[in-house]
């Protein structure tokens, strides 16, 4: 096994720990155990449980912003836009449940540098959803109060996916996709123009 991808192995163990006991909860000799390193010798591989912690947060945001970006760079109808972001929101957070979970529950136990860089990603992120929101209200299909409000209602409600979805369970990944785009679209007051 390459050293890459013994950090990769290690990762996804303080991943899954984290997510099954919580970040204060697992402690290095826990995640070293999980992969069958003893003791002291993960620490040969990675510096610190904040830093696995750190590197997952940030990687899952960037991994967001990813898809975010993705989605919405084919086209330039504000409706379109917004359904591909949704879409991605809801896929990305049905697939990668452990890493939502985390990135939602533990942001507090982050040390103040990775802290600011997390938060500045997820303001980028919501930013980019409430700049959609607007483009459909400037279009005259798109009418909420708030868009700012629409875009946290929009996100919170991806991000409970995490919370409660499973692969094997009785809702297809394409339903709830599309289910979610129709809620979504409703939050913000979707109308559609004659010809839209």
């Amino acid at each position: 096994m390459s050293s890459e991808e013994r950090i990769d192995q290690i990762r996804d163990a303080a991943l899954a720990l984290f997510a099954e006991r919580g970040y204060l909860a697992t402690t290095m000799a826990d995640i070293g155990s999980a992969v069958g390193i003893r003791g002291p010798s993960i620490y040969k591989h990675v510096p610190s449980k904040q830093h696995l912690l750190a590197e997952i947060m940030t990687a899952t945001m960037r991994d967001l912003q990813t898809g975010f970006d993705q989605a919405t760079a084919s086209t330039d109808d504000a409706v379109d836009r917004f359904r591909r972001a949704v879409d991605a929101h809801v896929r990305f957070h049905a697939r990668r449940r452990l890493e939502a979970f985390v990135g939602t529950r533990e942001i507090r136990n982050l040390e103040p540098e990775p802290h600011d860089q997390v938060v500045a990603q997820r303001t980028r992120y919501e930013n980019g959803f409430r700049e959609l929101i607007e483009e459909g209200a400037a279009a005259g299909v798109f009418h909420t109060r708030s868009p700012k409000l629409a875009s946290y209602a929009v996100l919170d409600m991806g991000m409970g996916i995490s919370v409660w979805y499973r692969e094997d369970g009785d809702l297809a990944e394409d339903a709830l996709a599309y289910a979610y785009d129709d809620h979504a679209l409703r939050l913000v007051g979707y109308r559609q123009l004659a010809g839209h």
